[in-house]
């Protein structure tokens, strides 16, 4: 198991060091008159030049991106050009919004899509059409209409939610449970819709083996097969389906952010591109990326500790 993990934290230091290359060159690739933007139209050539140098933006690419990286390595993202805050407080401070939003919206997508995947693949008939019906009609749902319309509806019409804003939960456990619950179900909607049908398949491809048709002959309860043999061996394909949904609803939370009004790593990832902040544009990167291998990584620790025979796959 040690081996495993060892394995698994080296192949993601690579991941965050390919991607982190990759993303500082298409940003700077695509970027142009940076320092012209951070000073505004009004600033003469000589201000404009003076910037550049002092940011370092005339210096060759590579050179740039190894002064960075050495930085990063010790902690230390740069500042925001255009706030003078420290990257890592800036994204520290937004973190914690965008996780709680969707670590709530991966959990219902856990509990509900489990049920109705479960329900359809063993109950069949009518239960299996309209699970799967509902599941295509979600799946094809924008989440920003979604959100819309949730906002119109609960926020606006019925005035029982608010329609936008975030509530810290230090600051009020009940308000920060409130401001989460239209944002979490236009995520929850979408993601449950595509893990549903995932862990329906899975749990009829589990149904269909032959030593579950010997249990069955040999008349075990629906409960005992079901929970302590089926969805045992169902679980790594479905926690997969969720390490996937989580990595899906990170990037949804960009859009559900700037709709509901919620001060998250989305609505700074929307402000920064926009101004061509690039140090602040690095550090989500490199966060998301590190989130990323964080969660698969526990995905298939779990998956071994429910299932000891994935561990040899």
């Amino acid at each position: 198991m040690l081996a495993f993990v060892l394995k698994r934290l080296a192949a993601g230091v690579v991941l965050v060091f390919v991607i982190s290359t990759v993303a500082y060159a298409l940003i700077f690739a695509t970027a142009s008159g940076i320092a012209r933007n951070i000073l505004g139209e009004n600033a003469t050539q000589d201000q404009v030049q003076a910037l550049a140098t002092e940011l370092g933006l005339d210096r060759p690419l590579p050179e740039q991106y190894v002064t960075w990286l050495a930085n990063a390595l010790s902690g230390d993202f740069g500042v925001s050009w255009f706030t003078n805050e420290a990257v890592a407080v800036t994204v520290t401070n937004r973190l914690p919004v965008t996780l709680s939003m969707v670590l709530v919206a991966v959990l219902m997508t856990a509990i509900v899509s489990i049920a109705l995947g479960v329900a359809a693949a063993v109950r069949g008939g009518v239960i299996d059409r309209i699970v799967q019906f509902v599941s295509v009609i979600g799946f094809s749902l924008p989440n920003f209409w979604v959100a819309l319309v949730l906002v119109l509806a609960f926020g606006i019409t019925l005035a029982v939610l608010p329609a936008t804003g975030y509530v810290p939960f230090t600051t009020s456990p009940g308000g920060w449970a409130r401001s989460l619950i239209l944002p979490v179900t236009a995520l929850v909607i979408g993601s449950t819709a595509s893990a549903a049908q995932q862990i329906r398949g899975a749990v009829i491809d589990v149904l269909e083996l032959d030593y579950v048709r010997t249990l069955w002959a040999r008349g075990l309860g629906r409960n005992s097969v079901l929970f302590r043999h089926v969805l045992r061996n169902a679980a790594p394909p479905a926690l997969t389906v969720l390490s996937l949904q989580f990595i899906g609803l990170l990037g949804g939370a960009v859009v559900i952010e700037r709709v509901f009004g919620i001060p998250g790593l989305g609505t700074l990832t929307v402000n920064s591109s926009i101004q061509g902040d690039i140090p602040v544009l690095m550090g989500i990167v490199v966060v998301m990326v590190i989130l990323v291998v964080t969660v698969n990584l526990v995905i298939d620790l779990a998956s071994g500790w429910i299932n000891p025979k994935a561990r040899l796959q």
